[in-house]
This record gives C-alpha cells, structure tokens and sequence, in this order.
C-alpha cells in the first residue's frame, strides 16, 4: 500500500491536522487490522461517525502536549464553539470534563491569579509561583475537581481520556515514538519531502500484536528511567526478551545498557556486573572490564579483555580494550606486551586572531585561498557522496526496513545485517567506483533527489560545486575505501570525519584536515578514522589553533 504525500506548500484547509489524522487511522485500519483490538476498531468506527468539529477538537488534544487542557484554550477558528465540540466527545467517554486534578496540574493549568483563592493562607514573602507550588502541595495532597478546587470559576477543564490508544495508533503507523504528527505538517508545508519507497505485507513494523505491546513496555521503562526511577526497579520491570523479533531485541538490549549504565553511575556495582555480562549491546563488554577492574576482579577482568582483544566487536572497542590491557597487566604483575605506536598524521600549527565564528570556520577562512579553496565539511561530505550513490539500495524495499511514507532512513540503519541484506546492490554501486560511472551518477541524483530527506545527506551543506570539487580531486579508491570502512559500522563511522577540505586544482590533489581549538582533543572515533587514512595514503593533517594575542 502507498499513500501519496501531499505536496502543497501552505495549510490553506483548516483541517489539514484531521485530514492527517484521518490517513493515520485508515493506514492502520488496512495494514494492521488483524493486530486491532475490538476498542480500537471501535474507536475508528465511531470516530468516522462524529461530526467534523467533534473530530477536530479530538485531534486537537491528541496533537497537544499533555492530556488536560482549559476550554478557554482551546480556541480554532473552524472548530466553533468547544462545548459544543465536546459534546459527542463526551457522550463517548473519549473526554471528561470533570476530571480529578492534583495540585501540581492544578498549577500547570492556571495562572497565579485563578489560584490566589488557595494560596492566600501561604506564608509571607511566599511570591514567586514555584514557592507557591512548594506549599501547596504540603498543604493540599488530595485530587479535586476545578468545580472543587476553585468553587465558581468560569473555565472548564477537559481531559483527554484516549491519549494512550492514540499513541498506540501512531506507534504503528511510525514503528516508533520519535515521529509525531508534526512530520505531516512540515510534509504539507513542502519543508519535508521523502523518498516513496514501495511497500509490501512484510515491511510492517509490528507482525502481531505482543509486538506492539513490548515496544510500549519498553518505551515506559525508558521513560522511567530518563525521569530519575531507581534503576534496580527499571530493571525489575523490564518485559522478557523477545528473540523471534530482532529489532526489538536490540532496542530491550539498548535499553538494558543504559539501566546498566546507570547502576554503574550509582555506584550498585555488582547489579551493573551481572546487567552487563548478559547484555548484547555495542559497548556492554567493554563496560563489564571496566567494572571488574572497579571491584578489583582485576584477573577476570583481563581475562576478558584478552578475549576481546582476539575479537573485537568493533573498532571501537578494539581501541578501548588497547587501552585498559596496559593498565591490567600492571595491576597484576605482567609484563608490558609489545604496541605498535600508531601512525601519527601530519599537523598544522596556526596561531589566528579569535572571532565569534567557530574556530572551524575561522580556521577556514585563513587558509582558503582563490587557488586552493577550503570548504567546511565535518561528516557531510564523504556521507553525502556515499548516500547520492548508494541512494537506490538505501531506500530499496527490504522487508522490515520501511513502515510508512515519512522515512528518512531505513529502519535497520543500525543493524548488525544492514549491509549484508542489501550486499548485492552496494557492490553493483561500488562497482561504479572502478569504472568511473559514479561521477555522472552522484551529480545526477544530486539534482533529481534535491530536498528529499535522507540521514546521509545534509542538502544545506552540500552544493553541486562542492561535489563537483570533490568528484575530480578526490580519486575513486580513497572513496571506496572510505565506503567500505562506513558500511563496515554504518552507525559509528558516519562521524569522526574530518572539518575541512582543502583542494589544489592546479596540483590535482586534496587535503582532509581536521581542525582542534585551545584545549580541545582528538576524539576517539576521529583517531580512528586518522588511523585508517594513514593505513591507505589518504592526505590528511589535524590542525592545532591558537589565539593569537589580541594585544
């Protein structure tokens, strides 16, 4: 099923959100019904039924943050008059407008002046709304109604009562959290474009409906966590594992991860340890050594990282266990075993006068000259060149890679398999690299994909000169090399890369050059990425600023 995009660039129909809306429910009705509960196709059903003010005021509140709202707040033009809106709402039970409020929402909701009735009796220099709020909530712990709370005001305090079933609803249409219905609006206003990509019965998000519950399950837990809950109670409420469905094995792993990331922050070592040990996201090995060494497990510790060392997960955590093995075979009396130093990449010494400008892009400046041009870059290039001509295999229709109309990326981007389930197409594009089709490939799709979002392309940085630039400077096997290692981790390796690029046209050569500030340091995925260009000749230089004297 595909769903053409709206292409205008203005919200002339005032219900441009319901028509949004509306998509949603029939998207989900067609694609999901056999993962419909009765309540939901219930909802559909009725919703359909209602008149058009009634429909509107409800996605109103659903589009909002928040689940209660003050009927002198919601004011829209096309709606009318809200009690009267209200009205089929609250003959289906999908709003109240008498819900049970707690002081804090009491507060969020009002002004200092509505609730000067409550706080009369508060202490003196008790002024400032906050302060307020403090004393209240000592002073009045129960739930009431606004008729209860403040006898005789003239608002109405509605609460959405379906906020829970609508998120659900967006869930499926999205395949998750992050998107809201805010892609819609910047989709009809023409700010956002998106690649249409053929969808088939397999590319659903959710194949049954135990899916759909353990992404929310998953998505509180997260939720509780960022909001400060006890780790130990995060993790007693973390759903069981779910093996048959990999994306959502490796979200529960992430989110695993960070329970135990923050167990180690709180010091609840031995409950990070055994979180670790069974945790299967990037990192989580390298943090079980760390917090072996913390409990001064030291020889369990090196045991592990000499195993990690004979098969890294990743770069990344190559470079970090060559980091701790020194320091572990100290601790226990071992000999220092022999390291190769690593390459070290040529570097440039500038003493500039400062600016209000970045030092990137004051480092910029200095050096770009007529004859050779500096342009800044950071990770858009080399990522713009990879995605321009890899685009087809980028967006092709492998199952479960795409749910719904507004990708900007494959939904297993970060997937362990990404490359091996498209590997045919990535070679048949790096192919191009060899006999020199790329250059018309790329400079041709740069012109035909213009605007539409891609994660790898950022079309405010990147300009057809540039990339002309680029293309005749900079020579193929640098960029198949470049591609390789990318794809090799397409998460990690998509950053680290250089600032700037310096061209010489007359000399026929480039210059990556990676720019550090006062005080400011190689990062870890950039001493990578150094390594690994000075392993195949790639030109680059890490350029060192000073201030100069402003006297």
């Amino acid at each position: 099923m595909n769903v053409a995009i709206p292409a205008s660039r203005t919200l002339a129909d005032p219900f441009y959100y319901l028509n949004n809306f509306r998509l949603v429910l029939d998207w989900v009705a067609t694609r999901y019904d056999d993962l419909l509960n009765d309540e939901e196709r219930t909802f559909a059903h009725r919703f359909a039924a209602l008149p058009e003010p009634a429909q509107a005021l409800l996605v109103r509140m659903v589009t909002r943050k928040g689940v209660l709202f003050r009927a002198s707040k919601l004011v829209y033009a096309e709606i009318g008059e809200v009690h009267a809106a209200a009205g089929p709402l609250l003959a289906q039970g999908w709003v109240s407008d008498t819900p049970h409020l707690a002081i804090e929402q009491l507060f969020s909701l009002f002004t200092k002046g509505d609730l000067a009735p409550l706080t009369a009796n508060a202490p003196a220099g008790t002024a400032r709304k906050p302060e307020l709020l403090a004393w209240a909530q000592a002073s009045y712990p129960q739930t009431q109604t606004l008729a209860e709370w403040l006898p005789g005001h003239s608002d109405t305090v509605f609460e959405n009562k379906v906020d829970g079933l609508c998120e659900r609803l967006r869930l499926m249409f999205f395949g998750n959290l992050s998107q809201d219905w805010s892609e819609f609006v910047l989709t009809n206003l023409g700010i956002y474009t998106f690649e249409q990509v053929a969808l088939s019965p397999d590319s659903r998000a959710f194949q049954q409906r135990a899916d759909v519950d353990h992404y929310l399950h998953l998505a509180h837990c997260r939720d509780a966590l960022e909001e400060g809950a006890d780790p130990q109670h995060v993790l007693a409420t973390l759903p069981q594992p779910r093996p048959d469905n990999p994306w959502l094995a490796r979200r529960q792993s992430r989110l695993a991860f960070q329970v135990a990331q923050q167990l180690e922050r709180t010091s609840q070592l031995d409950a990070a340890l055994g979180l670790y040990a069974t945790c299967t996201a990037p990192g989580a090995r390298a943090r079980h050594i760390r917090v072996l060494e913390k409990l001064n497990q030291t020889a369990a510790a090196h045991d592990l990282a000499c195993l990690a060392e004979r098969a890294p997960e990743s770069e990344a955590e190559w470079q970090q266990i060559h980091r701790m093995l020194p320091r572990l075979r100290r601790t226990l009396g071992l000999a220092k075993a022999p390291r190769a130093a690593p390459p070290a990449a040529a570097e440039l010494l500038l003493s500039l006068p400062p600016r209000a400008d970045s030092v990137e892009i004051i480092t910029r400046d200095h050096l770009h000259q007529a004859e050779a041009p500096v342009a800044y870059v950071e990770n858009t290039l080399f990522n713009a060149l990879f995605g321009l001509l890899c685009w087809p295999v980028i967006f092709s229709p492998v199952p479960g890679a795409f749910f719904h109309p507004y990708h900007h990326s494959p939904a297993d981007l970060a997937s362990a398999d990404f490359q091996a389930r498209r590997q045919a197409g990535f070679d048949a594009c790096l192919a191009e690299l060899a006999n020199g089709q790329y250059r018309q490939t790329i400079l041709q799709r740069f012109a035909d994909k213009q605007g539409i979002q891609c994660s790898f392309v950022n079309w405010a940085i990147i300009s057809a000169p540039l990339l002309q630039l680029a293309l005749q400077y900079i020579p193929a096997g640098h960029l198949l090399v470049i591609f390789r290692r990318m794809l090799a981790d397409i998460t990690t390796n998509r950053t680290g890369l250089p600032d700037l690029i310096r061209f010489w046209p007359a000399e026929q050569r480039y210059q990556l050059i990676e720019v550090k500030g006062p005080g400011d340091r190689l990062q870890d995925n950039q001493l990578r990425w150094l390594a690994y260009f000075a392993e195949h000749a790639i030109p680059v230089a890490v350029c060192y600023v000073q201030w100069a004297d402003a006297a």
